[in-house]
């Protein structure tokens, strides 16, 4: 992997390149971002950068031409350099690219199956596959990949005593020795077990902590690392990508990237959602909540319970994103809503009627509670359920009497 491999992140990519050229290399990084902006792939595009031979001076023209064949790969090679990053063609650079450096190591949540004391070693396979057919990928889609079905994830006690076996050895090939934990969310108490090792790390060992919230992370772990945060992507990042690589037209790109909030993961999700018709089924939901009560409710919330969760969470994400539209338009005016059409424009008409700036906020929170539940395999029914009766409650002083 290699930083050029990675959407948008400029900044990001030349701050951490320089730490290395400048010597300013802390030995532990918190690589904090949300999900679908590229913060695990830029861990991985780092550490190939970090034993790349090329930018330890270790690569020499012999050698560019042992593994290109021509003059024109050396030139390519340097000019990448110049760009800061990693060559992509050395030996390093090589075994890197397939996830398979000696002194670069891997830790994640695991499951139990294959084994009841289960490390990340065990599955080594399996996150080799899964990065490269879901480079945006989270740990739900980890999980799901692992078949986990309602087993929870988990960085046990035996994963953090293999790690510090693992980096207690010399390095192989590089000079550094690399962890890489994804999602250190998933370490309980356990996690404390590393706390000597960050604090009095082996010579030139480098921990890479990859996560997405920063309360879930153990203070003890949060307060021995450099943070390094890692933004949302732009729109128009992800709109450019939408273009070239999955061939949408302009106008439903621009779209995709608006609803996607700087998630490039959910963008591509929304690609095989996009012709759904939300705009009716958010109407029968308001109007059964509001208006027609509860034998309409139940209907609809028995329908949208049978449809998959992916369905589920991208009509959460367009009621969502309407509700904000509509705060634009409270704000800004109509002119200040984009990416919407004429027959949603008056939705968001009637959503600034029903509730104040407070109230849509409010709406919008649970609807990201609703969200961050459905990954985690709540019961639909129950969740649309409460949903349906905290919508309401949070409306109830000022519902429009008109249906929607």
């Amino acid at each position: 992997m290699q930083f050029k491999d990675i959407i948008g992140q400029k900044e990001v990519k030349h701050h951490l390149a320089e730490m290395v050229q400048h010597n300013r290399l802390s030995h532990a990084l918190i690589f904090l971002g949300k999900e679908g902006n590229g913060s695990l792939l830029t861990a991985l595009a780092f550490a190939q950068y970090v034993v790349c031979e090329k930018v330890n001076g270790k690569f020499t023209a012999q050698s560019d031409l042992s593994f290109s064949g021509n003059e024109v790969a050396i030139t390519d090679t340097l000019e990448a350099l110049q760009e800061y990053d990693s060559c992509g063609i050395c030996n390093a650079c090589v075994k890197a690219a397939k996830y398979a450096h000696p002194d670069v190591h891997f830790s994640y949540p695991t499951i139990t199956g294959k084994t009841d004391k289960p490390k990340s070693t065990d599955f080594i396979q399996e996150w080799r596959e899964f990065i490269q057919l879901h480079p945006y990928g989270n740990v739900y889609d980890w999980l799901q990949f692992l078949e986990a079905e309602n087993k929870q994830g988990n960085i046990s006690v035996e994963e953090c005593s293999d790690i510090l076996h693992m980096l207690s050895l010399k390095s192989f090939e590089s000079e550094f020795k690399i962890l890489i934990m994804w999602m250190p969310e998933y370490l309980g108490k356990e996690g404390n077990k590393l706390l000597k090792l960050i604090e009095e790390p082996p010579p030139n060992s480098l921990f890479i902590f990859v996560a997405e919230n920063e309360e879930l992370l153990l203070p003890t772990i949060l307060s021995r690392c450099q943070l390094i945060k890692i933004p949302a992507l732009q729109d128009a990042e992800i709109e450019q990508v939408l273009l070239g690589e999955h061939k949408v037209t302009p106008a439903k790109a621009a779209q995709i990237a608006s609803f996607s909030e700087g998630n490039y993961r959910e963008a591509v999700k929304l690609i095989q959602h996009f012709d759904e018709n939300w705009l009716n089924l958010l109407k029968e939901w308001l109007n059964s909540t509001l208006k027609t009560g509860p034998a309409a409710q139940v209907k609809w919330i028995d329908e949208m319970s049978k449809h998959g969760r992916e369905k589920q969470k991208q009509f959460l994400r367009y009621f969502n994103h309407m509700l904000q539209q509509s705060i634009r338009m409270r704000i800004l005016g109509e002119n200040g809503v984009s990416f919407i059409e004429e027959k949603e424009v008056e939705l968001t008409r009637r959503l600034n009627k029903a509730a104040s700036i407070a109230q849509q906020n409010a709406i919008i929170e649970e609807l990201d509670k609703a969200t961050y539940y459905i990954e985690r395999n709540a019961n639909a029914k129950m969740l649309f359920h409460a949903l349906t009766i905290k919508l309401y409650h949070i409306i109830r002083d000022n519902t429009l009497i008109t249906a929607w």
